[in-house]
């Protein structure tokens, strides 16, 4: 894939579509002498992931286009490389070695599926290169070169499912995309239901893409269960959960949704969204400084309809802590970095949180949300959840 280098403005980030662009941000004179920090965005910006993909390009991208604002780190400016997996790990592979060996990047931001991230490990891991990985996943990632901002199960599957039980019903039928991150998830609701006397009772797995889940609806409404549990990712799940009220199951069969935020607000109807019942780290609704301020930032810099999600959150604050490690280290040289970023305290969106130097993941702060009248509102403020050490 080309590469194109474009100078961009303090307040905005070019749409690069699939385009691979080496990004020079403007700065002062006096700082464009010195040799940028050159960091990687890869994500998904086609494949039917690129509204999850364009929401972390947004987060990491505001962090480091706020530092250049306050002068960079040490004097040196961020150059943004934005490059798409086009939801594909073969081609997440070939972008992470163009980044790697023709870009030069000290960091890459991404991507979004587990396929993708554990393509890319190998050679991130030959080249000694940090990956700062900010998307919920099934959990068990150990190495130096991947830090994660991430909800693994214990965050999210074994507080929702406690909640479920006690408020919805004991009958859960599983539904997700067909790779590994819907199923490992479904492994573990399996294993929340045994221990709390509920009962899975069906399980389908969907090809990316799907179009038509009438069939799949049709075991649902046989089933008998109490909820839905949805795992199927990107504008697949809108589709879903379209057909699903369509079909007349919503008042009878409640959605339970992980990895729902406001970025698949924008594609249901008010209707179609109500009731939806999801885990999350961060709402944009939250009252708390902390999401005020992400809320301001992001408009500020992206325009007054942006979206602010928990995937923006996740990204804008991992960047933050990769930046803070910088700092520390008091240069980009990587292991340098990624010794320093750990054992750190940041606030987020949603409260301060703690990379762990164990395991090189995050102690999150974690909600159970419903949407109620178009937005994500609290049902339960969780507090911060510090999940199994996944080096032990």
């Amino acid at each position: 894939m080309s590469g194109y280098h474009e100078r961009l403005t303090r307040r905005g980030v070019l749409q690069l579509g699939g385009a691979t662009v080496a990004a020079s941000i403007a700065a002062p004179l006096i700082a464009q002498t010195q040799n940028p920090i050159r960091v990687g965005v890869l994500q998904p910006f086609t494949g039917g992931l690129e509204a999850l993909g364009q929401q972390g390009a947004r987060g990491a991208e505001l962090a480091l286009l706020n530092a250049n604002d306050s002068g960079g780190i040490n004097g040196r400016m961020f150059e943004i490389v934005r490059s798409d997996t086009a939801t594909d790990p073969k081609t997440a592979v070939e972008r992470t070695n163009e980044l790697i060996r023709r870009h030069e990047v000290s960091a890459i931001i991404g991507p979004v599926t587990s396929a993708n991230r554990d393509a890319m490990r190998p050679t991130i891991e030959r080249a000694k290169m940090p990956l700062l990985y900010a998307t919920d996943y099934e959990g068990g990632v150990c190495s130096k070169y991947i830090t994660c901002y991430s909800a693994l199960p214990d965050h999210w599957v074994v507080p929702l499912v406690d909640h479920a039980v006690k408020n919805i019903g004991n009958k859960f039928f599983l539904v997700g995309s067909d790779y590994v991150w819907p199923r490992q998830m479904n492994a573990a609701f399996a294993n929340e239901c045994e221990k709390l006397s509920a009962s899975v009772v069906g399980e389908e797995y969907t090809p990316w893409g799907a179009k038509d889940y009438t069939a799949t609806l049709r075991k649902i409404q046989d089933s008998g269960a109490s909820a839905v549990a949805i795992t199927i990712a990107g504008a697949d799940a809108v589709t879903f959960v379209k057909q699903f009220v369509a079909a007349g199951m919503k008042d009878d069969i409640r959605i339970i949704f992980f990895g729902f935020s406001e970025n698949y607000l924008s594609g249901l109807t008010e209707s179609e969204s109500e009731g939806i019942i999801a885990p999350s780290n961060f709402i944009a609704s939250l009252e708390s400084p902390g999401a005020q301020e992400l809320n301001r930032l992001v408009r500020t810099r992206f325009g007054d309809d942006a979206i602010v999600s928990n995937t923006v959150d996740a990204h804008w604050t991992l960047t933050r802590m990769y930046i803070e490690g910088i700092r520390r280290a008091g240069t980009d040289e990587k292991d340098a970095v990624l010794d320093a970023m750990v054992d750190q305290t940041i606030r987020s969106g949603n409260g301060e949180v703690y990379l762990r130097p164990e395991d090189r993941h995050v102690d999150l702060n974690v909600l159970i949300a419903e949407v109620r009248g178009g937005e994500l509102h609290v049902l339960k403020d969780l507090g911060r959840i510090s999940a199994a050490n996944q080096c032990a």
